[in-house]
C-alpha cells in the first residue's frame, strides 16, 4: 500500500513540475463541451420527441400504482382478506408494469446516448486537437482534475463554440 502511495506521489509531483515547465497551460471540461454542445441540445429535443408517448404511459401506470396503493392503505382492514388480496395483486401487477417499462425505456435512452457519444467523440477529439495545436498548448489539464484555476485558462467554450461550427 506504502508503495502504490509513494508511486503515486511521485506521478503527480511529476506532473506538477510538467505543468510548471509548461508555457501555455489550459483546461477542459470534456464532458460539459460534449454536453453543451448543440448536438447534444439536438439529442434531448430528438429524444423528448421520439419517447414521449411511453413516458406517457409510464406516468399512466405510475398513478395507477399510486391509486391502487393508497386504495389499499385506506381500505385496510375495512375489508374481506379476499377483497385486499385481489387490491394487492392488482398493485403489484401495475407496480411491476411500471418498473419494467421505466427500465426499458431507460435502456432505450442510454443506448440512443451512447450511440451519440461513440458518433461524436472523433469529432470532439478533432476539435480538441486543432484548438491545441492552433495556440500552441503544452498541457491541457481535465476541468475534473483541478483544484482551482483562472477562467482565463477554460478553454471549454473554445471547445463548444468549435464543435457546434462540425
Amino acid at each position: 500500500m506504502k508503495y502504490i502511495q509513494s508511486a503515486l506521489l511521485a506521478l503527480v509531483m511529476m506532473f506538477s513540475f510538467q505543468a510548471a515547465a509548461a508555457d501555455k497551460v489550459a483546461v477542459l471540461g470534456v464532458e460539459e463541451a460534449l454536453l453543451k454542445s448543440d448536438a447534444a441540445a439536438d439529442l434531448r429535443d430528438q429524444l423528448k420527441r421520439e419517447f414521449s408517448g411511453e413516458e406517457k404511459q409510464l406516468l399512466e401506470l405510475e398513478k395507477q400504482a399510486k391509486a391502487l396503493q393508497e386504495k389499499l392503505r385506506k381500505n385496510q382492514g375495512l375489508q374481506s382478506k379476499e377483497d385486499e388480496q385481489k387490491l394487492r395483486l392488482q398493485f403489484q401487477k401495475a407496480f411491476g408494469q411500471y418498473q419494467k417499462q421505466g427500465q426499458e425505456l431507460q435502456q432505450k435512452r442510454a443506448e440512443r446516448e451512447r450511440g451519440f457519444l461513440a458518433e461524436m467523440r472523433p469529432k470532439l477529439d478533432e476539435v480538441i486537437r486543432d484548438i491545441i495545436k492552433k495556440e500552441k498548448y503544452d498541457v491541457v489539464i481535465a476541468k475534473q482534475a483541478t483544484v482551482y484555476s483562472d477562467k482565463s485558462v477554460d478553454i471549454t467554450q473554445t471547445v463548444i463554440d468549435a464543435l457546434n461550427k462540425k
